[in-house]
């Protein structure tokens, strides 16, 4: 990726304990771009939980393997690319949480979520393998 004053890339090792480190970086771009603290915490919540997904379901929970979190922050908006180095996934699949059968379900929210949360939610598999989730939120 060519380097750009308005972007920042994370590079951790897939352990859920690192999602601190990303939600601060958010954090500190949410503000400079000028987000409402409501857009700020629905943003944080779209992006730790597509993080958590890249970490648990992408990647397995295997820490040699790495996620890669992508910020780009320009005037009135902020995009957030995930990249994972799992095996990918159909995320027309992903059942829907909404569905009578799912409501008490633990998990299954994370990519209800970012489409609520986000302005634009997008998924690539590169032939290499992985997952690239990116999201767009607008002020």
């Amino acid at each position: 990726m060519k380097s750009d004053p308005g972007t920042v890339h994370l590079d951790i090792a897939s352990r859920l304990d690192l999602l601190e480190t990303v939600q601060t970086v958010l954090a500190q771009l949410t503000a400079l771009v000028g987000f409402s603290d409501d857009q700020n915490h629905y943003m944080s919540v779209a992006v730790r939980e597509s993080v958590a997904n890249a970490i648990k379901h992408g990647n397995k929970n295997d820490d040699n393997k790495r996620v890669t979190v992508d910020f780009t922050a320009v005037p009135g908006q902020l995009t957030v690319e995930i990249t994972d180095e799992g095996p990918g996934f159909d995320p027309d699949s992903v059942p829907d949480p909404l569905a009578p059968e799912n409501l008490l379900k633990a998990d299954g929210r994370g990519i209800f979520f970012m489409r609520q949360f986000m302005d634009e939610v997008s998924y690539a598999f590169p032939a290499r393998g992985g997952t690239i989730v990116r999201m767009v939120k607008k002020a």
